[in-house]
């Protein structure tokens, strides 16, 4: 298979170990490119049902695009993309139907600041899922009540920390019911004294067999909570296996250059 970037013809192969097709989240040689730089090649990955998948590596090394991409948010140049049997990259796909099933909550929050927090979080499943909204709002209070957010329904969220706010954002995403959760650098935006919190809520969905992705650079979160470890550099998957087997084992000098940024963390 042969795909056009710019100028350029992509020939799109499959590597060893390629995604099995049980897998909830299934990626088969996804090339994407902007202009003629390509930022992803040769993308195979899989997902299974309640396993926590954390990518790790540089910034730039195409961490963020991936997720985009997965979310439909991105147009691939080749490739596929599964969500469990259904080919979600096919021409004519309502993407917005595939969001539903795919959460996604990026490192910005994104809240509607003119919605109170309740607002923010039962928008969607009232408009897109036709829940009535007493049911939705019962759904919501729970959540909040769940995060420690109990008391913060009625406010806005510029009264909010940021680690409120991301909570509220996580929240927003788990009450549309996905099947699976995309994590991009969540903690990222918060000062380091609001990080543990976030990272609290998404240990709990662990727990509980949530399915996710999770682009981090937490490396104790990392190394915790991950079922698998990826490690991606310019653009490609160079490495992945458990958090022992990929941070305490590097295979790469490219992976262990990375990983002396942490140095100390996993002695």
């Amino acid at each position: 298979m042969s795909a056009e970037v710019g100028s350029r013809t992509l020939e799109v192969g499959s590597e060893d170990g390629a995604p099995a097709s049980q897998a909830l989240l299934r990626i088969e040689g996804l090339y994407k490119a902007y202009d003629q730089h390509l930022v992803l090649q040769n993308i195979n990955l899989a997902v299974d049902e309640h396993e926590v998948v954390c990518l790790i590596g540089a910034s730039g090394c195409g961490k963020s695009t991936l997720l985009r991409c997965i979310n439909l948010l991105e147009e691939i140049n080749a490739g596929s993309i599964f969500l469990g049997e259904d080919l979600i990259t096919r021409e004519g796909i309502d993407a917005d139907l595939i969001r539903q099933r795919i959460g996604l909550v990026f490192q910005s929050f994104n809240l509607f600041p003119h919605m109170s927090v309740l607002e923010n979080i039962i928008l969607a499943p009232t408009k897109a899922l036709g829940i009535a909204r007493r049911e939705a709002t019962e759904e919501a209070v729970a959540l909040l009540a769940r995060f420690g957010l109990e008391d913060k329904a009625r406010e806005f969220p510029d009264r909010l920390s940021g680690g409120q706010q991301q909570r509220v954002a996580i929240a927003r995403a788990i009450a549309m019911e996905p099947e699976l959760i995309l994590f991009d650098e969540v903690t990222s935006a918060l000062d380091p004294e609001l990080v543990a919190e976030v990272l609290a809520v998404m240990q709990d969905l662990a727990r509980d067999g949530m399915t996710m992705l999770v682009v981090s650079h937490e490396m104790l979160f990392v190394r915790d909570v991950a079922s698998r470890v990826v490690f991606m550099d310019g653009g490609r998957i160079q490495q992945q296996g458990t958090p022992k087997e990929l941070l305490y084992r590097p295979k790469s000098e490219r992976l262990a250059a990375f990983l002396g940024r942490f140095q100390g963390l996993f002695g």
